[in-house]
């Protein structure tokens, strides 16, 4: 099968929050998914507004985002850090529990976990997989699989990333395996 090259971007157009922004929302910065972006679309596909409408023409050159998908690697898994829980100060992995379920973890088993910041070592411990937070004792650390069904790190009743001087961003990676 032969593919032929094709233009995907024909133009990019920044939205103009000021024209393209739910009403009465401007206030809200926290869900410009409802506000801005789907209200835009919305409008954009119902024909109320043009695509010129949408807001000023922006430079042809799209961003890529350095990306590493999870992947299992021997008896370790390897992922990203791609977003912090700061309310709690959990770790988010991208690493989803059906690739760490390969490694056969039950409940209780330790897992020997290694952050990395640019290569560089920030973290190594050792802690359970654990179903809940109470399964280990106030302070202590544990695994668990969060509510994107992706494998997270926590102290039980503490910070995780502000112990452990983790965050995170394409910079930050993780390997797990079963100790």
């Amino acid at each position: 099968m032969t593919f032929k090259s094709c233009k995907l971007i024909d133009e990019i157009r920044e939205i103009d929050e000021n024209v393209n922004r739910r009403k009465d929302s401007q206030k809200s910065f926290t869900f410009h998914g409802r506000d801005v972006y789907s209200y835009t679309a919305a409008r954009l596909a119902a024909g109320v507004i043009s695509f010129e409408q949408v807001g000023p023409k922006l430079p042809k050159q799209v961003v890529k985002i350095p990306y590493q998908k999870a992947v299992l690697d021997g008896e370790t898994v390897k992922g990203d850090i791609p977003v912090l829980d700061v309310q709690y100060g959990n770790v988010w992995t991208n690493i989803p529990d059906t690739l760490f379920n390969r490694l056969k973890p039950a409940y209780s088993t330790m897992i020997h976990v290694v952050v990395f910041y640019k290569q560089k070592q920030v973290y190594q411990g050792d802690m359970p997989y654990s179903q809940t937070f109470g399964d280990v004792a106030e302070g202590k650390p544990l695994a668990y699989i969060n509510s994107l069904l992706q494998l997270s790190f926590a102290l039980n009743m503490g910070d995780f990333a502000k112990t452990y001087g983790v965050s995170s961003g394409s910079d930050w990676s993780v390997e797990v395996s079963l100790k």
